[in-house]
Formats: C-alpha cells, structure tokens, sequence
C-alpha cells in the first residue's frame, strides 16, 4: 500500500467514513440510555460523527487531489 498514495488515501477517506459512522451509533446508544455515560456525551459524538463521516471525507478528498495541469 505504500507504492500507491491514491489507495492509501482511498483507504484514509472509507476509515474516516465508518469511523464517523460507529462513533454516532455510540452516541444514538448513549442518548437512548443503552449505556451509561451522561446524555450530553451522546450528542456531542452523535455530532462530531456526523461531522467525521460526511463533512471530513470531502475535506480529504480537496486536499489530495492532484494539482491541474
């Protein structure tokens, strides 16, 4: 993966999507009393998830895209 920088940004880009995924069902659990930290702390990841999985990946992608010729 290494001789390759496009897959492993490809790959970056898939991580920074499922981890923003996990991290707001974590949070859909918390706000739901599944598990126990306070209420708060579910919508503070429930957001940042959000901003993970759909603003960051965008954010990735215009940083690496190749220069125009």
């Amino acid at each position: 993966m290494a001789d390759d920088p496009a897959k492993a940004r490809f790959f970056a880009i898939q991580l920074m999507r499922w981890t923003g995924l996990g991290m707001v069902l974590i949070g859909l659990l918390i706000v739901q009393r599944g598990i126990g930290p306070p209420v708060e702390t579910g919508y503070a990841l429930v957001l940042i998830g959000l901003l993970d999985g759909l603003i960051m990946p965008s954010v990735l992608a215009r940083k690496w895209r190749s220069p125009p010729e």
